[in-house]
């Protein structure tokens, strides 16, 4: 066990922050994504290609978990944090094994069961987190995991389906196995974890629990910056979740099917995303860094409509493009995922959790994803995968980029009138 005057180093504390953190939502994945390394070929019911009714299934599951999670995340308390985290995962663990054991179709209802207790661990894992310091690091390292994750998992999934001769339908379950371990040794340490102490207070405003009256003031004080920017990541959610669920399908498209591509490509962006994400540590302006993480998004949207322009005019190799899009796709979207609303809430000195308002958004992105899959399906099924994932770059690049700056516009207009307001208040004092 570490020495507790060891993790008082603030270098030390958050790389070991950063790894547990790392570490156990990558774990996390493994219950989750080894559906998605599969094509299950030539399977249908009712038209729908089989996979497409797994995803539906799992991806509904997970939004009505981030609907619950609005109250069980926002008003968890410290100390129950790491058995849930654990009951979540058991629970869909235990899903798998249903999917496995049930012949298709019936064996759909289990990917649903599987999403329903997921949805909720993000959420738990930004408590272990905010309101400190060193935050940015930490949750940089946090969301680096599931970028690295889906591909590591694709390739572990496709690897031991190969060595083993592992049916499809117990591929999910034998990977999510093989993880039991390395998830129970990293929320240990996870545990270990110091609570916020009086200076991180100071710097990033004290977190805490939310009732639902909190929750819903929280949401009328900041409706319509926080509406805009929930539209464009529902935009973004929904296009890194294709992305993420038919990468085999759009990769075996240009001609790649080597299973290892999925970890070398999720890997590069999730150093990337790594980098740019802790360098915010640096920034001490809680408002100057919420800039910069806007700018960080907006470039990010630029970047996956050049790259794919590039690739269609021959100018970028097939997996170049897939890796860029990725990096411009994660650059936009890590940042929602704690860093845009734990700059936000400093800024403001606002009392709450970061938790509560990741899991809306979460709420509304993968409800997004469910719609825009289904819509392939139904409105668009004469379409490739890879086709529409092309076209579904140009339309996140530009309808993104234009929701960002009017949400960044609605925030600084009001940080701004907080600022002067402050002001006026000293001068009178």
């Amino acid at each position: 066990m570490p020495n507790k005057s060891i993790l008082r180093n603030p270098i030390l504390f958050v790389l070991f922050g950063a790894v547990a953190a790392f570490c156990t939502y990558a774990c996390m994945y493994a219950f989750r994504k080894g559906i998605t390394a599969v094509i299950f070929e030539g399977m249908s019911y009712a038209g729908i290609n089989y996979k497409i009714w797994l995803i539906t299934a799992q991806v509904l599951g997970y939004a009505v978990s981030k609907r619950i999670g609005v109250k069980v995340v926002s008003e968890m308390q410290p100390g129950q944090r790491a058995l849930y985290v654990l009951l979540f995962i058991g629970l869909s663990e235990l899903a798998l094994l249903g999917f496995a054991l049930v012949p298709p179709p019936y064996n759909i209802v289990f990917l649903f069961l599987n999403g329903l207790p997921l949805g909720m661990v993000y959420g738990i894992m930004l408590g272990f987190l905010e309101g400190r310091r060193q935050t940015d690091a930490l949750v940089a390292g946090l969301t680096a995991s599931f970028i690295f994750a889906s591909g590591f998992v694709k390739t572990v999934a496709l690897t031991i389906r190969s060595a083993w001769e592992i049916s499809e339908f117990w591929l999910p379950f034998v990977t999510g196995l093989l993880f039991v371990v390395p998830l129970l040794v990293s929320v240990w340490m996870m545990t270990l974890l110091p609570p916020p102490s009086a200076e991180d207070r100071a710097l990033r405003t004290e977190r805490s629990p939310m009732n639902h009256t909190e929750r819903q003031q929280f949401l009328q004080t900041f409706s319509v910056g926080l509406t805009t920017l929930i539209i464009s990541y529902v935009l973004l959610s929904a296009f890194r979740d294709f992305r993420d669920n038919f990468a085999p399908e759009i990769l075996s498209a240009v001609g790649i099917s080597n299973p290892a591509v999925f970890t070398k490509t999720e890997t590069t962006v999730a150093v990337g995303i790594l980098v740019v994400m802790g360098a915010l540590q640096l920034v001490k302006d809680n408002f100057q860094a919420f800039r910069l993480i806007n700018i960080v998004m907006l470039l990010a949207a630029v970047l996956i409509g050049s790259s794919t322009w590039f690739f269609q005019q021959g100018m970028l190799s097939p997996g170049v493009w897939f890796t860029l899009v990725g990096l411009g796709l994660y650059g936009a979207y890590v940042p929602c995922n704690g860093l845009y609303f734990e700059r936000l809430v400093a800024s403001f000195r606002y009392v709450s959790t970061v938790g509560f308002i990741v899991t809306l958004a979460d709420y509304y992105g993968y409800m997004g994803s469910v719609a825009v899959t289904l819509y392939k399906n139904f409105g668009q099924p004469n379409i490739s995968f890879l086709d529409f994932f092309v076209y579904s770059a140009y339309v996140v690049s530009v309808v993104y980029g234009v929701l960002v700056i009017v949400s960044f516009g609605y925030f600084q207009r009001k940080y701004t009138k907080t600022i002067s307001r402050s002001l006026a208040e000293e001068v009178r004092v």
